[in-house]
């Protein structure tokens, strides 16, 4: 599928997901495998550059990742430096749409000001697994 196709079909599921309450699921891809958080910790090493999962920590150069699964997109409290298209997202994140949108960042929301580290599929999930141990 072409880059142009791919942008035009993710415009038409942003603009649906902004007229619901949330968007519930990624995608259709394959299935993520199962993560690992000790490896996920060690990925995540590169994330903390701009992020912190940790409650309490706060903001850094990126949102606070603290309880980021049940979050809207782009409302993180305090932060401000939210791209126009984040913000205006309109879903929920979920560990498959963090999965889809690492794996697909120049297609999914390609206009955020996050700063991309490729990730395989396996990665990613060791660093989804991670992070879902930071919540209430």
């Amino acid at each position: 599928m072409k880059i142009t196709t791919l942008r035009a079909l993710f415009s038409a599921v942003l603009l649906a997901a902004s007229s619901a309450t949330a968007f519930a699921e990624a995608p259709a891809t394959d299935p993520m495998p199962q993560g690992d958080a000790a490896r996920g910790q060690i990925l995540f090493g590169q994330c903390r550059t701009c992020h912190y999962p940790e409650k309490g920590f706060g903001h850094h150069n990126g949102p606070s990742l603290w309880a980021v699964f049940g979050r809207k997109a782009g409302s993180a409290e305090g932060y401000e430096h939210y791209s126009d298209e984040m913000k205006q997202a309109g879903f929920v994140w979920t560990p498959e749409l963090l999965d889809f949108w690492l794996g697909h960042m120049d297609t999914f929301l390609p206009n955020s000001t996050m700063i991309v580290f490729p990730l395989d599929a396996q990665q990613r999930a060791d660093v989804i697994e991670y992070l879902q141990q930071f919540h209430d």
